[in-house]
């Protein structure tokens, strides 16, 4: 008997990022194309994640219990509402996977994070994807998206890939458009490394809805993107269903105990944040100088275009990695232009730099 056939939105689901693999080119030595921080975790979180390693044969027992009041305690929230995921993508899936389904809407972006329409695929839902401003969401756009089907809107702010965002004002006019039963996802992955006045962080109007929910990561600031650990924080109806619908147990006891004592380093996170502000603004000043067109970015990276033909996103792309520099492409089309470079030391930026540089005056 011949295995049913997989949900039919499986088949939707695409590849968003385009690979740099190619056997002629050795392993790259500059890695700049993942959003990872290159300063690293904390030295205690480490020292955490090494200890816990003497228990590795237990699983970690509701992690939920442990990191929920550390992160309240960090961040002044109410422990209760918040639960722990597999990084905050996990997160985002389990919330796709409670609340979409045939005949419902997620409404994005366009040029958004472009995981997320996956999620709604995987689980037979329709996306709706509205035109942004120069990558920067368009909350008119998005409000007119909305129809008596759409039962997410998904907001990343800070952008990703873009690096864009929305400020206090408009995420909250965004909110106050939207029907009661739609549920707007604030994905705030990046929200440490922001520094625009007009920012409110994502936890403010989640604490005065009921229909707002915030994902947040271990993954960027605190540098544990090998520990997969995410977080999210809203209303109790919807932290319980999401809950319900995680695997047995959702995190290692290495990686939990090195996100505690992440928290505890908040000498590290500002040491980590000073860092990306300066190069990101010393980048992104030095690549306009070059001619190319930076969009203005409130995370650790940056997204830079290319449009002359001749000296294309995806040559640079080729004569990077052969110079031993990875960054990032995206397979959408919108982004055929460009390149994304992860922010880290500036060794780092210099060689990817120079080797625009280089790459700009050659003749190809």
């Amino acid at each position: 008997m011949a295995v049913a056939r997989a949900k039919p939105g499986i088949e939707r689901i695409k590849a968003h990022m385009i690979g740099g693999a190619d056997q002629a080119v050795p392993p790259a030595a500059v890695l700049v194309n993942s959003n990872e921080s290159v300063f690293g975790p904390s030295p205690l979180a480490r020292a955490a994640a090494c200890a816990a390693v003497s228990d590795l044969e237990r699983y970690l027992e509701n992690p939920d219990r442990l990191l929920a009041p550390a992160i309240g305690a960090h961040f002044g929230l109410d422990a209760r509402r918040i639960t722990i995921g597999q990084g905050s993508d996990d997160l985002l899936a389990r919330l796709a996977r409670a609340y979409l389904g045939p005949n419902t809407e997620l409404v994005r972006t366009a040029n958004g994070y472009l995981k997320v329409p996956n999620y709604a695929h995987a689980n037979d839902a329709d996306v709706v994807s509205v035109a942004d401003d120069n990558f920067k969401p368009s909350v008119d756009r998005m409000i007119a998206g909305v129809t008596e089907k759409t039962r997410i809107v998904y907001l990343a702010n800070p952008e990703n890939p873009a690096g864009t965002y929305l400020s206090g004002a408009e995420v909250r006019r965004l909110h106050a458009a939207l029907p009661d039963n739609v549920l707007l996802v604030i994905d705030a992955a990046y929200e440490e490394y922001v520094d625009a006045a007009d920012y409110e962080p994502a936890h403010v109007l989640v604490e005065e809805a009921d229909n707002v929910v915030m994902c947040r990561t271990f993954s960027k600031i605190f540098g544990l993107a090998g520990a997969r650990v995410g977080w999210l924080y809203g209303p109790d109806d919807v932290v319980d269903s999401v809950r319900r619908i995680g695997v047995t147990f959702p995190a290692a006891s290495p990686s939990a105990a090195a996100a505690v004592a992440a928290l505890e380093d908040t000498e590290h996170l500002k040491y980590v944040y000073d860092e990306n502000l300066k190069s990101r603004s010393w980048l992104s000043k030095q690549l306009e100088e070059l001619g190319l067109e930076v969009i203005p970015s409130q995370a650790n990276f940056i997204l830079v275009k290319f449009a002359d033909p001749k000296k294309s996103a995806e040559s640079v792309d080729q004569f990077l990695r052969h110079k031993g520099i990875a960054i990032r492409r995206f397979a959408s089309p919108a982004y055929r232009d460009y390149i994304r470079i992860t922010i880290g030391h500036r060794a780092d930026m210099q060689a990817t730099l120079d080797g625009i540089s280089d790459f700009l005056k050659g003749d190809l």
